[in-house]
Order: C-alpha cells, then structure tokens, then sequence
C-alpha cells in the first residue's frame, strides 16, 4: 500500500532532478573513495602497484556486469524500481561499514570481496535509477533528467575525494569509510519518501531481443568501439593517482584535492558536449573531443609538478565529459525500447570492460612493466583503433522539423 502523505513526484520536476542528482550524487561519492582513496591506501600499506590495482580494478568490476544487473530489473518490474534502490544502496553502505573491521595487508581477498559485493548493490541502484527515470520522465524532460545525474555522479566524485582523502589523513581511513556508508544510508531515504506507481506488464522475451538486436553489424561495432574507447580513461584514472603518489611524492589530502579537478572539469565538459551533439552529431562531436585527448593523454609525460599535472588533467576531464555524452547518445540511440534497461545496460557494460576490466585492472601492471611514461603514451595510443571503428558505424540522422 502506498501512504497518502508520500510524495509524488510524477508532476513535479524539480524533485525528479533532486531526486535523481542525489542517487547519482551517492554513486559519485563510492567511485571516488574507491579509485582513489582505497587505490593510494593500498600501495601506502606496502602493497605492490599491479596488486593494488588489480585489488581495485576487482572492486569496480561490478559495473563490467551491468549487463545482469539491467535484466534483473526488467524481469520483476512487477516488484517496482525503489526496492532494488534501497536494497542496492544497503548493500553498498554495508559493505564499506564492514571493511571498517578489515586490515589490508592481514585480509585483502576478504577486504576485496566485500567492497566488491559493496559496488554490486550500487549496480542494483544504478540501473534501477536508470529505469526509474525512463518510466516516470516525458520526454522534454529526458534531457534535463540525464544532465542532473551525470551532474550529480560527477559532483559526488569531485566531492568525494577530497573529503576522503581529508578524513583518511587527518582521522583515519576507517573513519573515512564510516562517513562514505552513512551519507549513502542518508541518501537513501529519499527515496523512501517518494511515491512509486508499479506498472505490472507482461514480461518481455528478453534474451530473445537481445539476441535479434545484437546480431545487428551496427550494434556489435558500437559495443566494440565502446571497449576501445573508453581504456584510455580506465588507464588514467588509476595511473595518474599514483604518479602523485610515487613520482611527485603528493600527499593523500594534496591527491585528493588535485583528483578533484577531474570531475568539475567533466561536469563543464558534458554540458557543452551535451549541447553539442543535439546540434552537430554524435560522431563529430566525438572526433572533435577525442582527437585532442590524444595529445593531452602524452602530456602527462611532461608533468613533472603538481600544477602542471593539474591542468593537463583538468583538461583530460574536460574533454571525457564532452565525448562521453556523445557515446551515451549513440547508446540511446540504438537501444530498442522495449528492453531499454536491459539493452542500454549491455552496451553501458562493454564500455565499463575497457574502463575498469582493461585500463583499471592492468594499469598497475603495465607501469611496473612500461614505466610511467610509456602507460601514458599507450593510453593515447588506443584512440586510434577506437577512432577507426566509430568511422565504419552508422548512425541515423535526427528527423527534420
């Protein structure tokens, strides 16, 4: 039964946004504390650079498997999508409540093991968010609604991890931990609040569609080109937090503070990005934004101070805010309705394959092997496979008013 007093935000847009900035917001603030905060508290402990990012990269890959997470929620939409929010975003907080009691260097396969399972409930959330807002949004506001949740993601990483990495200098990392589950318990009431209208339908064949759409030649091109494109970021994402830490020497609250840079950079990014790609495309604006990544990703090599590697990455950010939007609109756009959640998911998860999977996982490993320098140039090199399969992908054109 739904209480009377519960809020409705069906025709109320301004709660839709907050509502779904301040999921989004939480999600931010997980990612931070886990790609940067856990990834320097590990090699600080004395763990090697390739363990501490494969540790790491393991954490994070639950959102390699959105794929599962997506159908999932399509099969009992008959349950809603606020339960599997809540019951992801209790799983998510419980997991970082219980590494408080967990020491890296005696336990870290159980460490491991529990902010993976953390990650898989913030999945659950992600997806559920995702279908939420397709049911319940018109289609004027669609736009608004995805700039409020990238917004809030990125706001939540650029808040994150410098309140983190604050807390785990000054306090202690478990402290750090504590506070990270409590503001997503926090967050997760909301949603409590809010009434939720089921809509029970008749459930779709799903493996069947899935099956039809990808044996398109478009759709297995876009999923290809959405691994190759997004290893550059995975790769930077964990090397650029330890060349702080091992080649300019940075302390936990000066990394902190400088990782900040990335998502508020990214913010402006995927709002000029988003504007553009309605106007231009989706593939110009990916061609416009990816070329000069290439040339910032090799920059790296010559950031031999702080503020140096603050703009270059300030820049990096940028430019993965604005393409990125263009990848996310390609996705829509190919994504058969009738499984939206469950298509969209796929494609979102063959991208978190070469963000997390490839660049995070094997980062570590790759410096060890290469060097700092040459991670940089290979992570600038990948753009040139992931530019030459986009070119063979069709995309339909916008209908003319």
């Amino acid at each position: 039964m739904i209480k009377d007093d519960m809020i409705d935000i069906n025709d109320r847009s301004i709660l839709k946004y907050l509502l779904f900035a301040s999921l989004y917001f939480s999600e931010g603030l997980i990612w931070s504390i886990s790609s940067v905060v856990i990834l320097v508290y590990l090699v600080e402990k004395g763990i090697s650079e390739p363990v501490a990012t494969l540790a790491a990269g393991i954490v994070m890959s639950p959102w390699i498997l959105k794929f599962i997470w997506g159908p999932i929620t399509d099969y009992f939409i008959k349950f809603g999508r606020r339960k599997f929010i809540l019951i992801g975003g209790t799983v998510g907080a419980a997991g970082f409540f219980i590494i408080v009691f967990i020491d890296p260097i005696v336990a870290l396969i159980p460490f491991t093991i529990i902010l993976f399972i953390s990650h898989v409930g913030v999945g659950f959330l992600d997806v559920s968010a995702d279908a939420w807002a397709i049911e319940i949004s018109k289609y004027e506001e669609r736009g608004k609604i995805n700039g409020t949740m990238f917004a809030g993601i990125f706001v939540g990483y650029a808040v994150g991890a410098p309140l983190f990495s604050f807390i785990a200098q000054f306090f202690s990392i478990n402290f750090s931990f504590l506070v990270a589950g409590l503001i997503v318990v926090l967050i997760i009431i909301f949603p409590l609040l809010v009434k939720e209208t089921k809509r029970i339908r008749k459930r779709q064949k799903i493996a069947k569609l899935l099956y039809d759409e990808f044996k398109k030649r478009n759709t297995q091109l876009v999923s290809f080109f959405s691994v190759l494109i997004y290893i550059n970021i995975g790769i930077l994402m964990f090397v650029v937090p330890l060349y702080m830490t091992c080649v300019l020497h940075l302390e936990m609250v000066h990394i902190g503070l400088i990782a900040a840079i990335f998502p508020i950079t990214m913010i402006i990014g995927s709002l000029v990005g988003g504007v553009l790609t309605d106007i231009w495309g989706r593939k110009i604006i990916i061609y416009i934004f990816v070329i000069p990544s290439i040339f910032f990703s090799a920059a790296f090599i010559y950031a031999d101070t702080w503020m140096i590697l603050a703009v270059v990455y300030g820049m990096i950010g940028f430019l993965h805010g604005a393409y990125n939007v263009a990848v996310l609109a390609i996705y829509m756009d190919i994504t058969n309705p009738k499984i939206g959640a469950s298509q969209f998911s796929f494609l979102t998860s063959f991208g978190n394959v070469g963000e997390v999977g490839i660049g995070n996982t094997f980062s570590g490993t790759l410096v060890t092997m290469l060097g700092f320098s040459r991670v940089f140039l290979y992570s600038a090199w990948i753009f040139g496979p992931a530019l030459l399969v986009l070119y063979v992908i069709k995309l339909k054109h916008a209908p003319r008013k």
